[in-house]
């Protein structure tokens, strides 16, 4: 399975200097073989690097960092169509799918810039690099990470490496393709409920709030209202470092609370059963103070990283049908909306068993795995 690590280059001025404008200078690059390919047509990998290589040159690029943007590029727009073939744009007739069909993809001066191992060596000892620049290869540039990061570097690192520039500091995103365990035959699962009110609550009754981070995003919307207001160059500076703080402290969580469910699950050989959420947003009809709030509920991050962590565990993931889960009791599995009188009870109205709401919907979520579990392991069996 495949790692992302994350790095942070320490450069000294003249060293930052130089990374600047290689990203300058690669996205110009990426903006002129981007106008070629929208101009031509040509979207293919091959084929636009036979059409721009000479042009990258001339520009000052050395012979791989051309390729690599003619890649990029080429990804980019491969990205697009299937955006578009998705329905991300809007439909055929939407004014924002034409707008974006009519004009070439434009890349950020700062955006990434992918190197491979002929552009970018690695000193794990000393924990330095050596990168290639536009002003020439720049060696013992020191970098930061974790012991853990560490290792999965020294042992695993393969592949590309993006260097990125984000919030005034450099890093390097480092790719490792880590041997990914086999999956354990479950003793039963582990049930998960997400909500908002509670990001995730457990079968077993482990409820994790999420009365902090939607404090902080409620703080941060009305922080944000009145910056948008004001619209001066300041308050859009102070919109940007808002936003970027609040990603990480909602990512920061996420990672927290996956990696508690996914060490009890593996402690307890379970395996983990989530709801199947995918395009709850277009389905779900609120009002609009709760769609503002359920469309700020970073769920599919929080099931990718249930998902990733426990795949290096070898632990087991199931998704099931989210239909009733918190309507249903998971006592007798009579569904009624009276079952649920408010958002944190459930009375069941045939059994009369009661329990928190969200409880009782991680059991049956619980259930749920188990049972899909037998039915697509029944079916392996038999073909």
């Amino acid at each position: 399975m495949k790692l992302v690590v994350q790095v942070k280059l320490l450069p000294d001025a003249a060293t930052e200097a130089a990374l600047q404008e290689t990203l300058t200078l690669c996205n110009r690059a990426a903006n002129h073989a981007s106008r070629r390919a929208f101009d031509t047509g040509t979207r293919n990998k091959s084929s636009l690097q036979r059409l721009v290589y000479g042009d990258l040159k001339a520009m000052g690029l050395s012979a791989q960092p051309a390729i690599h943007i003619a890649r990029k590029v080429a990804g980019a727009y491969a990205t697009l169509k299937a955006n578009l073939k998705a329905g991300n744009h809007g439909p055929n007739t939407a004014t924002r799918r034409t707008k974006v069909e009519s004009k070439p993809i434009r890349f950020r001066k700062d955006a990434a810039q992918p190197y491979d191992d002929r552009c970018l060596s690695w000193q794990y000892g000393a924990s330095t690099i050596s990168i290639w620049t536009a002003r020439g290869r720049f060696g013992r540039i020191p970098f930061a990470c974790s012991p853990e990061q560490m290792k999965l570097l020294t042992a695993y690192r393969k592949g590309e490496s993006d260097l990125v520039f984000r919030g005034g500091s450099w890093y390097l995103y480092a790719t490792c393709e880590v041997p990914q365990p086999q999956t354990f035959e479950p003793d039963g699962f582990l049930g998960v409920d997400l909500g908002i009110a509670n990001i995730a609550t457990t079968s077993d009754g482990i409820v994790h709030a999420g009365k902090h981070l939607n404090q902080v995003r409620h703080r941060n919307r009305r922080l944000r209202r009145r910056l948008q207001s004001k619209g001066t160059k300041a308050a859009k500076r102070l919109l940007r470092k808002i936003s970027g703080r609040e990603a990480r402290f909602a990512a920061d969580t996420n990672h927290r609370i996956s990696k508690t469910i996914v060490t009890e699950a593996q402690r307890t050989s379970r395996g983990v059963a989530l709801e199947d959420l995918g395009g709850i947003r277009a389905r779900v009809r609120l009002r609009k103070p709760q769609r503002v709030t359920l469309h700020s509920w970073s769920f599919h991050q929080f099931g990718s990283f249930i998902a990733y962590k426990a795949a290096r565990a070898g632990v087991p993931v199931v998704y099931v049908d989210p239909a009733h889960t918190s309507q249903g009791c998971s006592a007798c599995g009579h569904i009624s909306k009276k079952n649920r009188p408010d958002q944190a009870t459930f009375r069941c109205m045939s059994c009369g068993f009661a329990e928190h709401a969200d409880v009782n919907a991680a059991r049956n979520i619980a259930s749920r795995g188990v049972a899909s579990w037998a039915v697509s392991h029944a079916t392996d069996d038999a073909a």
